[in-house]
């Protein structure tokens, strides 16, 4: 596979990314405009009311954040003008039918122009509201793969899904495709068709019963858990991003289509700088909860692999991916991008970065005091966690309850509060559960292939690095990324 020069590749090129303002998204929209500035197009699709909401939102969200100083920089005066001749706003939604395009104008130029799709819009809460998750995550892949279809000069569609969509499954998690209608438990009779019926269901119950906005968001959330689990998986997250990989797999026809499952993505380790975060990312809520003294327990096997790939990495890897399938169309189109199979670290050296850089470095809190962080009690299992919760808080939730009935309801505000924290702790806990637990691998070797294939025929190979054998997991999380998130997302 001769992967020839990315630049060529990209230069006059018209791009389409949905999903625009998230993370990966916006560091993906940066690259390519620093390394390429000759790109013809970027049409990013991003939620909005209208073009003014659209451009607020691509100030705020987008270019106005510090991840864009490096091309502010190159481009001095003209990055404005730059921005303006590169980058079109599509407000939109990719939940509906053509993207929920309302310019027809637009959408025709779009079909007319565009030579790769980049899908990233998802919503990542793992407990998501289920209509809310399944009309992105699962129906949303199939309005991309249409419209995609309808775009004449289309090279390649390149959908980001999770490595996640393997559930709770050990050992090693190859790159398969997921068939539709597979579960991961064997039960028969999954069915989207069903499922957005089962949505509508209970919806209109709600409606029925009077129910307020806070209890239906409470009941679709559950719904979403209740399905997924039904069928296998932890999540209402994982279960309908591996119902859109069943989708794109469905409808994609001849279009070379790619999968790309990143694992949990970490800070940028290079470009466009070292250590730029955004958003309390899965393992960053540990690092804030134990650095601010919330975090007094850990919950979880330390000697478990945490699979992290910093996030220039992971858009590297789509970049040349999308070269790859743009030209030559190789059999495999699933990447799992991540760490575990090439450089595995686990929870224990985790929690020796965490304890060495805050005794060092402690945050100092809002009344300007250092909060000295202590090595945290381990719980291998859940029992131990129930036996804590136990001796810890239910027994004065207990004493509470039969103060509160002696003394004339005097107690109600305290035990209403503690009862609330400590339901959500639990929900928490489940819905975090597999992942504490998680014993799998994911095997790369597709996106080792490409490894090789760039270190062979790809001209800016240096430019488009992914492989996470050169990460020193010491250096990059004790001066790269723990120092990352402790600047862009402990201070917001």
């Amino acid at each position: 596979m001769e992967l020839g020069s990315a630049l060529q590749f990209l230069d006059n090129k018209s791009i389409l990314v949905t999903g625009a303002t998230g993370f990966l998204a916006k560091i993906f929209v940066e690259k390519i405009l620093r390394v390429q500035p000759n790109v013809k197009k970027l049409y990013l699709l991003l939620r909005a009311a209208d073009h003014k909401s659209a451009i607020h939102r691509l100030h705020n969200e987008i270019i106005g954040k510090e991840l864009f100083r490096v091309l502010k920089e190159k481009c001095g005066k003209n990055f404005i003008s730059f921005i303006s001749e590169k980058i079109t706003l599509i407000p939109g939604d990719i939940s509906h039918e053509d993207l929920g395009l309302k310019d027809s104008n637009l959408v025709e130029e779009i079909w007319k122009e565009v030579d790769v799709v980049v899908n990233l819009a998802a919503t990542t809460n793992f407990d998501e509201r289920y209509d809310v998750a399944l009309g992105l995550n699962t129906l949303g892949a199939k309005y991309v793969v249409n419209f995609a279809k309808k775009c004449v000069k289309l090279k390649v569609l390149v959908h980001v899904s999770t490595a996640y969509v393997s559930g709770e499954r050990t050992g090693l998690i190859l790159e398969n495709s997921y068939s539709m209608g597979e579960t991961l438990n064997g039960v028969s009779g999954l069915d989207i068709n069903i499922e957005k019926k089962v949505i509508v269901e209970k919806l209109n119950e709600l409606s029925l019963q009077g129910a307020s906005e806070k209890e239906i968001t409470r009941a679709m959330k559950d719904l979403g858990i209740e399905r997924a689990r039904f069928y296998g998986w932890p999540n209402t997250y994982v279960f309908t991003k591996a119902m859109g990989e069943m989708l794109i797999g469905d409808f994609k026809g001849n279009m070379p289509a790619v999968i790309i499952r990143p694992t949990i993505i970490t800070s940028t380790y290079k470009e466009p700088f070292p250590g730029w975060a955004e958003g309390v990312r899965t393992i960053d809520s540990l690092a804030v909860g134990y650095a601010k003294g919330k975090l007094t327990f850990f919950l979880g096997d330390l000697e478990a692999v945490v699979d992290v790939m910093p996030a220039d990495m992971v858009v590297n890897a789509m970049i040349v991916a999308i070269i790859a399938h743009a030209s030559h169309q190789p059999s495999e189109a699933i990447y799992q991008v991540g760490s575990s199979m090439r450089n595995p670290m686990k929870y224990c050296h985790l929690q020796d970065f965490g304890f060495r850089y805050f005794s060092k470095k402690p945050w100092i809190n809002k009344d300007g005091k250092p909060i000295i962080v202590r090595k945290v009690t381990i719980m291998n299992n859940m029992a131990s966690f129930h036996r804590y919760m136990a001796v810890r808080y239910l027994l004065l939730l207990k004493g509470l309850e039969l103060a509160n009935t002696a003394f004339c309801q005097f107690f109600q505000g305290a035990y209403s509060d503690l009862n609330r924290k400590i339901s959500f702790v639990m929900r928490l806990i489940d819905i975090y559960r597999p992942y504490l637990f998680f014993d799998a691998i994911f095997d790369d070797i597709n996106t080792e292939k490409l490894r090789i294939a760039a270190r062979s025929s790809l001209v800016e190979n240096d430019m488009f690095y992914f492989d996470p054998k050169s990460i020193d997991w010491d250096d990059y999380f004790m001066n790269i990324h723990i120092p990352g998130i402790v600047k862009y997302i402990f201070k917001s």
